[in-house]
This record gives C-alpha cells, structure tokens and sequence, in this order.
C-alpha cells in the first residue's frame, strides 16, 4: 500500500510513516503543499494522510488534486482544531474516509490506514 503523509512537523511525519512502515506500508513524507503536490503528480498513491491544521497551506487544494489523479484514493484527515468534529470535514473533502483528532496514537493512525487502504474500492488502479 502506498501512502502520503503530508504534515508540516517533519519529526512527527517520520514517526508516523515509521510506524506505518513497519506495518508494510511505503510511504512518502511532504511537508509543504508545494512537495505535496509535485508526489501526487508524478506518483500514484492509495491512502493521504492529511494534516487540515497546517498553516499556510491549502490541504484542500491537496485533497483535490489527489482526488482528481486518484478518484480512489482514501483521505485520512488529522486535526486538533475542533472546528471539524460535527463532520463538515466529510463534505469539504468527500475522500475523507476518517478524521483523527491529534495527538494521534500511531497504532490508530496504522489501524485506519489500514483498514481503507486495503478495501477493493478504494484501492488504485
């Protein structure tokens, strides 16, 4: 399974694509929308791991590009604003398969990867 991380904290998006990693996924760390970006063009991915918090950056922008090379690709959304807990995630990105509410243990963030990641539906072509 190939997954994009894309959290502006580089310690923390190691820790997480290491952990996904030894859960037998590959995985790619971008930090800026820009780096997040330029991945989805040129490679193809099954899960995004979203932080919605980053500052200075348009993750809805990177949800819909991602959408649109991938219309299959499922969007895990990671936060601490609050703002997002009745669910307006789900609509301002339909992918969103799951919302995370930080800190995130990384055995959840594994288990939810996982979990849509691996269903036929939403796995790539």
């Amino acid at each position: 399974m190939k997954i994009l991380v894309v959290e502006s904290d580089a310690e923390l998006g190691r820790c997480w694509c290491q952990h996904l990693e030894r859960q037998g996924g590959k995985t790619s760390l971008c930090l800026t929308e820009k780096h997040a970006i330029e991945a989805l063009r040129f490679l193809p991915f099954d899960v995004l791991v979203l932080d919605v918090g980053m500052e200075n950056t348009s993750v809805l922008a990177i949800s819909d590009y991602a959408t649109y090379k991938n219309p299959k690709v499922a969007i895990i959304v990671v936060t601490a604003n609050s703002f997002f807990s009745d669910g307006l995630i789900f609509e301002l990105i339909p992918n969103a398969r799951g919302y995370l509410h930080t800190p995130v243990q990384p055995d959840d963030l594994a288990a939810m990867v996982d979990h849509y990641g691996r269903v036929p539906a939403l796995r790539s072509a």
